[in-house]
């Protein structure tokens, strides 16, 4: 269970009012044309912020940091800008229109073009996530003179081909070669951001430049399987004191055995059961914090038939005892 990313999340957002998902810009608006203009619009139930940098002309890049069930963006469709989205914590996923889904864990990385993600919603299965943006203007960056990429001969009309196109997204697992790029941008100290993420984007590009377009990426879903497993797991986290088996599970919503397992790991990072567990704890957590009810009774509601199985599996996540648990928050 990934407590330490979570409240460093909710730090981050702790100025934010729920409802609300804020853009946080660091560039002259006078100046640069940007993408967070006035056909851009975001919206979620839970919050979320974005702290944007104008790198480059036509190149933006985000931290991003959401507690929210998911974020909708609507903005112009444009087949020639470049979308890149890294996961550090929680997971994301979307639904693509051509009726496929992808999520990202930690340390994956997406990429697609502006046209495939123009009014959509970016999900967040697990209720939060931190993560990096980038949106490169493809056409513009081919009138930047950057000495490193023309050093390199990397070709920017390949990487629109081979990116921005409009029937396909890319999304990859976590490599050595990615954590390189992305996890030092979220540690660089806040007054050599903008000159530290021009180095990064330069990198990123270079590595694009010569990624091989057939690399294998991650397993995508069809949008109405996804669509069931939310169902799913609305069940089992709506009704904590009953517990289904994989196979009334498949019944119930007329998903094989195999599938339901498969598509609920692509989307949930876990097994439905080490995931029912975890959440489990988490809720009892909340519980704990929150209410002044025994923990025999926060047992029960969570869905286990004694406390003494309760206490086992809270110690197995969270790495301590529920008394101790409540004893230390308050």
């Amino acid at each position: 269970m990934e407590q330490e990313p979570f409240l460093h999340i909710e730090r981050n957002l702790q100025d934010v009012p729920k409802g609300t998902l804020i853009v946080e810009h660091h560039f002259d608006k006078q100046r640069e044309q940007n993408l967070f203009t006035e056909s851009f619009h975001t919206f979620t139930t839970g919050k979320g912020k974005m702290i944007a940098y104008q790198v480059f002309p036509g190149v933006q890049l985000s931290l991003n940091y959401y507690h929210a069930e998911q974020a909708g963006f609507r903005h112009d469709s444009h087949d020639h800008i470049l979308e890149i989205n890294h996961c550090r914590h929680g997971r994301i996923g979307w639904d693509f229109h051509n009726g496929t889904s992808v999520y990202l864990g930690s340390g994956d990385l997406a990429l697609h073009s502006m046209e495939c993600c123009a009014d959509s919603a970016m999900m967040f299965p697990l209720g939060y996530s931190e993560g990096i943006s980038v949106s490169i203007d493809l056409v513009k960056l081919k009138t930047l003179s950057l000495p490193i990429l023309q050093e390199a001969s990397v070709d920017i009309d390949q990487i629109n081909r081979t990116f921005c196109r409009s029937d396909r997204s890319l999304a990859l697992s976590s490599s050595p070669a990615i954590d390189g790029i992305f996890s030092p941008m979220y540690a660089a100290p806040e007054e050599i951001r903008l000159p530290y993420f021009k180095l990064k984007i330069q990198e990123l590009l270079l590595y694009l430049g010569y990624l091989d377009p057939q690399t294998a990426g991650l397993t995508r879903y069809c949008s109405g399987q996804t669509a069931t497993i939310k169902e799913i797991h609305a069940l089992l986290t709506e009704h904590l004191d009953q517990r289904y088996t994989i196979e009334e599970l498949s019944k119930k919503f007329l998903l094989n055995t195999s599938s339901l397992k498969e598509v609920f790991k692509g989307v949930y990072g876990l097994p439905v059961a080490t995931y029912m567990k975890e959440y489990r704890i988490r809720k009892g957590m909340e519980m704990l914090k929150q209410t002044d009810d025994s923990i025999a009774e926060i047992a029960a509601k969570v869905g286990y038939e004694t406390q003494g199985k309760f206490t086992k599996a809270f110690k197995d996540i969270a790495k301590t005892t529920p008394t101790a648990f409540r004893r230390n928050f308050r």
